[in-house]
Formats: C-alpha cells, structure tokens, sequence
C-alpha cells in the first residue's frame, strides 16, 4: 500500500492541469518518431509513489518508458504516436496532481504587496478617523465626542497593528542590536500617541489623537512604497539572466539514444547535440559539425564566429547557421553563463548597499529626536509634577519632528523627475539611479549597439554593379548572418533574380547557389575564390571560382553621438569606451566621436573589473551599454543607462533606458539627475529649517500632538510642492566646462590619434 494515500495527493491539486493538445506542443521531439514530455509531480514523495506512476504511465498506449526524479518531482515520459497519451489525466486518476515541468517560475514580490495592503488599510482609517475629527472639533456634545474616541479606536487598533507592523519590525530589529534608525522615533510616536488617546478616551477627556497616528503612518506608507517600487524594478535583471538560459538539451548516449535532460542534470563528458537556432546550455568543446556563432553574451562583437571540431562554446551563446555536437566541459553551475549571473547579483547586492542621504542623516537625527523628547518630558515633570501634560508635550515633540517630510524629500522628487525623464524618451528603472546620476564625474560606453546602431551595413553600394547586387542580395535572403542580412536589405529596392537555384548555406564559409552561368559563390574570400592567394579577403562574390565583387561592412554611427560626448564633457564627464569588439573596430570609433581612452576584446569580468578600478579611484561611473555582455558592467557600474534596443538583460541591468535612438538622451538625463539633486537638496533644508522653528514651540508646550500631526502633514505638503517645480521647469542649464581630473588608464589601453 502507498504511504501516499490519493485522496492526500489531490488534495495538492493546482486546480487542473494542460490539456493533451498543449502536452504534445510542449514535447520535444527526439529522433524517429520518438517524443518526450516532462511533467512536474509535487505529490511524488516515496518509493512507493514512484512505482505507481511508472506502472501507471507505462500501461497508456504510445508510452515506451516513464521515469521519476524524485528529488526534482519530474517525470520524464517518452512516447509515440499521433497525439499525447493522457498522462496528466491518468495521474490525476492516481491521485497525483501534475503539470507541464518548468525549471524557472516566475515569483511575485510579497514585500511590495504587504506594502500596498498595509497603504491601503492606512489610508481608509486615516480618512474615517478625519472625518470624525472633525465632527469633535465643530462642537460636538460631550456623549458625542466619547462615541467618535470609541469609534477612532476601534479603527486605529488595528490599523496600526496591520499597517504599522513596517516601522515596529524595523524598529525592533535596529533596537535589539543595540541600532537606531527613523523607524525608532516613529515607532514611539505612533505607540505614546494611541496609548495617551486611549487612556484619554478610557477617562473621557476632551482630547484624543488616534487620527494623528494614523495620519502618520499613511503619510510614510506613501513615502516607503514609491521607494520600493524604484528599487525592486533594478532587481529583474539577474531572473531575466536565468531565463536566458535554456532549461535542457538534447543528450545524445553511447548506445545512440537520445534524451532531452534538464540543464542541470548534464555532466562534464555528456555529448550534446545542438539544432541551428539553440542556445548553448554549458560550457563545452564542439565534436562534430561546423557553424557560426552570436557571442554577443560573451564578448559583444557584432559579427558572428566561425566554430568547427575542436573549438571551444560557452554557455549562452547562440547557434545560428549550422548542427552541431559538443561535449559539455562544465557544469550548468559552473558555466560561463552562471558566472555572469554570479556578477551580476555582486554588483547588485554592492549597489544595494548604497546608503541615501536620508538614512545617513538618520544616524544623528534619531538619537537627537529621542534625547529632545526625552529631556522635554523629565523637564515638564520637574516643573510641573503632571505627567500627563508632559507625556503630551514630549509625544508632540516626536511627531512634529517625525521625518515623515524627510522620508518623502527623496522619492516624491525620484517619481516627479521620471515623469520629466518619461516625457524626455527616458525610462527610470530605479529610483535611487537618479540620485546616482547627479553623482556620475565619469562616463564609460559599449561600443556595438551603443556608440553605434548594431546593424552592419553594407558600404558604397551605389558603386557595385547593380545586376551583381541583385544576384549577391537574392542570395543573401537565404541566410541568417548579419552580412547577409545587409546585403539583403541594400537590394531590396531590384528586381527578383530568377534562375537561382539549389541555394545552400555551409556554415562558417558562404553560401553557393546555381545558375544557367555557373556557380555562385558569396562568403569568405578563401572559401569562395578559386586562388585566394592573390590577398583577396573579406566578404565577396565569385561566379566559378573567380571574383565579381567585393562587399565592405560597417556599423554606422548613433545619430546625435559626437554632440552627445562633446555635451558630456562640458558637463564634467570625461569619457571611454569599453568593448568586447575588435580592437581595431574600437580606435576607429573612438577617433571618430573624440573619445581618446579606450580598450577592446574585453570579456564582461574585465569590465567589471575596469569598473571596480575606476570606482577604487574615486570614479563614480555612469555605464551606457546594451549588450547581454554589458550587464555584469551595467550592474556594477555608480549608475547606468541602455538603449531600448539592447538586450532584454541589459534593460533590466539599467537603471535608466532611453527609448529615442539619438545618444543625446544620455546628457539630458543628467541635467535633470542634477537638478532633482538640488531639489532633494532644498528639501533637505526646508525639513531642517521646519525642525528649527517648530521644534523650540512644541518644546515650549504650544502645540498639541493634534497640532503637531497637521504641521507634520504641511512640512510634507512643502516638500511634495518644491519637488513639483521640477515638473514646471524648463531643462536645467548646461554647466561650463569642469576642470578634468587625473584618470587611470586601463591595462593595455590605447590611445588615439
């Protein structure tokens, strides 16, 4: 008998499983007719368990084998036939709930989500618990009045046990290390204002402040979830990374069978086979088959790679033209594309050490609030001998000091200043970035797909021969490589080629095609020409052996990129480029848009690396790049910016994306960094200037913590209205020229010019 009896497995039920039709269009075909689906089992606990799917899923029509991994709950079935067996149906039968098998499953952000509760809670008894204030205050009754306190109590208790719970916890955790923090002072507001408003309400007294507490709590709700919602969008870079990398390949046996495994089930010495169009799941050597490859991941260069029996892939990297078979040299966890991962959550966990000038000023601001509230107590009680009084003048000074202005100062500009970005083409990943921004003295650009658009493009076509452009573009439609991309499209605008036939693709050499004159030829100058001894190289077209025309490619330029650098300098910015592409490719841009300090053929570890040097120096660096490859760098760099055209991971890496293809978005970005800078600034100060005067009146027993919650509220209503100015204003000035500081130089950086 099964230790699992079936009615517990259903009652693990997902609430119904996918359809035949979806199973048999998430299988993988194996070879032969042979198919194999994987299936996710969470009831699968014991042996028992496994015996009663295997036996079960074996006897369905079609089923040539099922097999259990109990430590991953997958059961991998493979099958024949026209349609998929009924496996998810036969294993609810069972008692088993299952579904389609899947490695990376997205998950939601609980903290956000306990934050927007905790908000809205917050702001539905704030709202109430006004409303009745405000009938106390038009001259209620005395009955009345202690009805609304009983009514504004019963609303509060719980709102602040619900809502509250993120500044106590926070508080509670820095106090029981012997810490403090901006939670503390307002952890102890909240708790003496309802305590005091309670015992006022236990003894009918005419005073009671339930409605400044959760006032209170409403107001730095606000302030903490703008703030959460900047951060954690910085944080979808490294599970986008994962998700590229693929969740299995095809295993091919020493007994010639074939099994589609997980990536992390494949071992060092395993041969994988690997279709046109997969990604590279591991590390490993190519065995059989020739083919070009995107190392755009690994080293950024736009032109593909020639790989052959012998050569070494990494994981990540995308098969384009050709089959391939590789032994895998390493496992998934010890692969090229898990150490970029592994970069990326370094760079990102060292960034989200970043302290905001808030949380600094919190290390003397805490402690003083504390000892001001504490002194004003003992010094009402040694004058007046009423504790009462003093315990409401103290409460007082701890609200109308709150730092709920100071906790606002920050992202009501972050969020003001991304719709100013947004209206500019630019995006705001995270909120802290443009506080970083206005930091930024350095600027460091990728090369391909940044400086430049990342699309070859074929040069001079106007001097080929039009009827050998036709033939070369006709051809050219054939393939996948950017080359022939290129030429494709510089021939759309001919006529069709008719007599073309027999167009084959032999990857890493050209294309050859037939025709009543002979044979076509367009590719590597060595492979395409009869005598290549005569220093012909690059892309050409021969017809029988001999050359018809010669085709030059390069990467154009970003629009706007030369001013963009010019304006980056004047804004104190110095800059350099750091790139996977060639070294050549690299000076000749660099000499083109004035930029004198730059390095090429860099892996993505040496531009952290390059990053981490320049931080080590004292650079605070501003990272432009789009690349897969660039996203450890976009990751570690003081803040960074991608184009909409970059890769899904070097958005998600970025904290700013710019949706307009001209570079001069880069520039802007920081003018209005820089001025959202000063604003924070000004709100700074008008929080210490608000402290300064109310402060000394609270202190003196004029203000009643009622009093003190709505001059709280105004200070914040102060700080929300000077950030609105930047919304208002036109584009910050362009500053004069700022001396330039002494660099480092990178390892083997050359100079231009």
């Amino acid at each position: 008998m099964s230790c699992c009896a079936p009615g517990v497995e259903a009652a693990g039920d997902f609430g119904g499983g996918a359809s035949r039709e979806e199973v048999a269009l998430a299988s993988r075909d194996l070879g032969g007719g042979l198919r194999q689906t994987d299936l996710s089992v969470p009831g699968v606990h014991c042996g028992a368990c496994i015996r009663t799917v295997e036996s079960g899923l074996s006897k369905l029509p079609g089923v040539e084998q099922a097999r259990v991994n109990l430590s991953t709950r997958r059961v991998c079935v493979k099958w024949r036939g026209a349609g998929a067996p009924p496996m998810i149906e036969t294993l609810s039968a069972l008692g088993y709930a299952a579904h389609l098998f899947d490695t990376e499953a997205d998950k939601g952000d609980p903290e956000l989500s306990r934050l927007i509760r905790a908000l809205a809670v917050a702001a539905f008894a704030s709202m109430n618990i006004m409303l009745l204030s405000v009938s106390v205050w038009s001259g209620a009754d005395a009955d009345t009045r202690q009805a609304f306190h009983w009514i504004s109590a019963a609303l509060a208790f719980p709102t602040l046990l619900y809502s509250g719970r993120i500044f106590f916890r926070s508080a509670w955790s820095a106090l029981r290390y012997g810490r403090t923090n901006m939670d503390v002072p307002i952890s102890i507001g909240i708790c003496l204002a309802f305590g005091l408003s309670l015992y006022d309400t236990l003894h009918n007294g005419e005073q009671a402040y339930f409605d400044a507490a959760v006032t209170l709590v409403f107001f730095l709700l606000v302030g903490r979830t703008l703030d959460h919602v900047m951060r954690e969008r910085a944080r979808a870079a490294v599970r986008g990374l994962v998700r590229l990398a693929p969740h299995g390949a095809m295993v091919l046996r020493a007994d010639g069978s074939r099994d589609y495994l997980p990536v992390s089930e494949i071992e060092p010495g395993m041969r994988v086979f690997l279709a046109a169009g997969d990604r590279v799941p591991v590390d490993g050597q190519v065995t059989e088959g020739a083919s070009d490859i995107d190392c755009a991941i690994a080293t950024g260069e736009s032109v593909p790679r020639h790989v052959g029996a012998g050569s070494p892939i990494q994981a990540g990297t995308l098969n384009l033209t050709g089959p391939l078979t590789i032994e895998a040299t390493a496992r998934a966890d010890d692969s090229f594309l898990a150490e970029m991962v592994h970069l990326m959550e370094a760079a990102e966990g060292g960034r989200a050490r970043y302290r905001r000038l808030a949380d600094r000023a919190a290390r003397l601001y805490s402690p003083v609030v504390h000892a001001t509230a504490f002194l004003t107590f003992l010094g009402w009680m040694a004058a007046t001998g009423d504790w009462h009084r003093a315990i409401g003048i103290a409460v007082a000074v701890l609200i109308i000091t709150c730092p709920c202005a100071l906790g606002l100062a920050v992202p009501i500009v972050q969020v003001v200043a991304a719709r100013r970005l947004f209206e500019s083409g630019i995006m705001v990943k995270d909120g802290s970035g443009i506080e970083r921004l206005a930091e930024a003295d350095m600027a460091v650009f990728d090369k391909t797909g940044t400086l430049t658009v990342g699309r070859p493009r074929l040069v001079d076509a106007g001097a080929i021969d039009p009827e050998i452009l036709r033939i070369a573009s006709m051809i050219a439609a054939h393939s996948r490589h950017p080359f022939s991309r290129a030429l494709a499209q510089a021939g759309q605008r001919n006529h069709s080629v008719t007599g073309l036939s027999g167009i084959v693709e032999y990857p890493g050499m050209g294309l050859e095609a037939r025709a009543d004159a002979g044979t076509y030829r367009l590719g590597r100058a060595e492979w395409a020409l009869e005598n290549s001894l005569d220093g012909q190289s690059g892309t050409v077209l021969a017809l029988d052996g001999q050359l018809l025309a010669a085709f030059s490619f390069e990467d154009g330029l970003r629009p706007g990129t030369t001013e963009a650098v010019a304006d980056l300098r004047a804004l104190g910015l110095p800059a350099e480029i750091l790139s996977g592409d060639d070294a050549a490719a690299v000076a000749e841009v660099a000499q083109r848009i004035g930029i004198g300090v730059y390095e090429g053929n860099l892996l993505p570890v040496q531009k952290v690396g390059r990053l981490k040097t320049l931080a080590e120096a004292g650079r605070k660096v501003l990272m432009v790049g789009d690349g897969l490859n660039d996203a450890p760098a976009l990751a570690a760099a003081h803040v960074s910016m991608a184009p909409a055209s970059a890769a899904d991971i070097g958005r998600n890496a970025a904290d700013f994306v710019f949706l307009r293809e001209p570079l001069d978005a880069v520039p802007q970005a920081v003018r209005v960094a820089r001025a959202a800078g000063r604003l924070v600034r000004q709100n700074f100060g008008l929080a210490v200037a608000y402290n300064a005067v109310a402060l000394p009146i609270a202190i003196a027993g004029y203000v009643t913590p009622l009093i003190a919650a709505l001059a709280m509220s105004l200070s914040s209503v102060i700080v929300v209205a000077n950030a609105l100015r930047l919304r208002s204003g036109g584009s910050a000035p362009r500053p004069k020229a700022a001396p330039k500081r002494g660099m480092p130089r990178p390892r083997a950086m050359e100079q231009a010019g």
